[in-house]
């Protein structure tokens, strides 16, 4: 009697746990998508800090070693204990000085991996996804030809079901700054922790639509899953944001992602399975977007380029809005020829007072670790 009185007691705190810890996910969710209570906090970013150089031969990570001397964008995807580290055209030796991309052993994309948690001094990779002989492979193969496949850039990934999903797009020609040409924008699958990928051709987006660029972010759905987010830009760095969404268990089915279509007299969001009706969250030209959700302000925070004046960061009370106006992050003033600040949520400390990001540089065409206080 004893020791069914006991185990009962212990079946009803673990059930109570369980229902606490549901509780949690759910009211997390909840903040993360009801802004209706929530003002914009952020008052200015302060203490902007070049920490490290990720890669390169002068880098902390020494990535010569894999034949890559000259690589950029870093986006990242976390899966679990380990974040990938995405990178995209990606050169071998290069003369001393060398500005921009070129050089040996083209690839159009390569990945690192690392269980390094303490971003304060840069991110140490554990390795890189190589080849045979131990150079940073190639990914997802491209043509390499003007005006029909120039290369295959990854523009993020997120990490679902056990695999890894890597979202690219095919560009057809690079244009003048700031623009290009895309054949579309797909997704690549990965069942072996990045070592082969499957391209997953029932997954394209036109090149001329608006979800050619994409960054994503998983929030529990209350059903046991997550919905994943993805906000969206053209080609290019000089189109609005747009929102699409899928959940989870559904993300290889083109037909189940549904698109932001506006917001109803409630305030509520409408959700269309036609990307025509799709509309804009933020107004503005943005290139090599990053959102993330930040405890500190307890908001979402978004990172973009825009092209001429530097990186700049917005605070989000949604996924879909409003949107506070832009904030200097990095200037370009200060870091010519930069681009693609990319955020993880997993790299942030003060509980997300202070942020770290990848950021490329043109000159030396590289990645470099960087970090910044947000202040409210």
């Amino acid at each position: 009697m004893k020791l069914r009185k006991t185990m009962t007691g212990c079946l009803l705190v673990l059930s109570l746990l369980l229902s606490a810890c549901r509780a949690g996910e759910d009211q997390s969710a909840k903040g993360m998508l009801d802004g209706s209570d929530q003002k914009f906090l952020l008052k200015s970013v302060t203490e902007l800090q070049k920490v490290a150089q990720l890669t390169g031969k002068d880098s902390i990570n020494g990535t010569d070693q894999y034949a890559v001397f000259g690589t950029d964008l870093g986006s990242m995807i976390q899966a679990d204990d380990k974040n990938y580290f995405v990178f995209g055209d990606t050169f071998g030796e290069r003369s001393d000085g060398s500005t921009g991309a070129g050089g040996s052993y083209w690839r159009s994309n390569t990945m690192a991996y690392s269980t390094d948690k303490d971003p304060s001094d840069g991110i140490t990779f554990d390795g890189m996804i190589t080849d045979e002989i131990g150079l940073a492979k190639e990914l997802l193969p491209s043509k390499k030809i003007d005006f029909d496949e120039m290369t295959k850039i990854p523009t993020h990934g997120v990490y679902a079901n056990g695999s890894l999903y890597l979202y690219y797009m095919s560009v057809n020609h690079w244009g003048d700054p700031g623009q290009w040409d895309a054949n579309y924008g797909s997704v690549a699958k990965s069942t072996d922790d990045g070592q082969n990928w499957t391209l997953m051709d029932g997954l394209k987006w036109p090149g001329d639509s608006d979800f050619i660029q994409v960054s994503p972010y998983k929030v529990p759905n209350g059903e046991g899953g997550s919905d994943i987010y993805f906000w969206c830009i053209p080609s290019g760095r000089f189109g609005g944001v747009k929102l699409m969404k899928v959940n989870e268990a559904s993300i290889e089915k083109m037909s189940e992602y549904d698109y932001f279509a506006g917001v109803d007299k409630e305030g509520e969001p409408i959700w269309s399975k036609d990307p025509a009706d799709s509309e804009l969250v933020v107004d503005d030209t943005a290139g090599e977007l990053s959102v993330i959700w930040n405890p500190y302000l307890e908001n979402w925070i978004m990172t973009y380029l825009k092209e001429g004046q530097g990186v700049v960061i917005r605070e989000g009370q949604t996924p879909w809005g409003p949107w506070s106006d832009p904030i200097e992050l990095v200037s370009s003033t200060e870091y010519p020829g930069l681009y693609g600040p990319y955020m993880n949520p997993q790299y942030m400390a003060d509980d997300g007072k202070t942020i770290y990001f990848a950021l490329s540089l043109w000159e030396p065409y590289n990645v470099f670790w960087f970090k910044a206080a947000l202040n409210k």
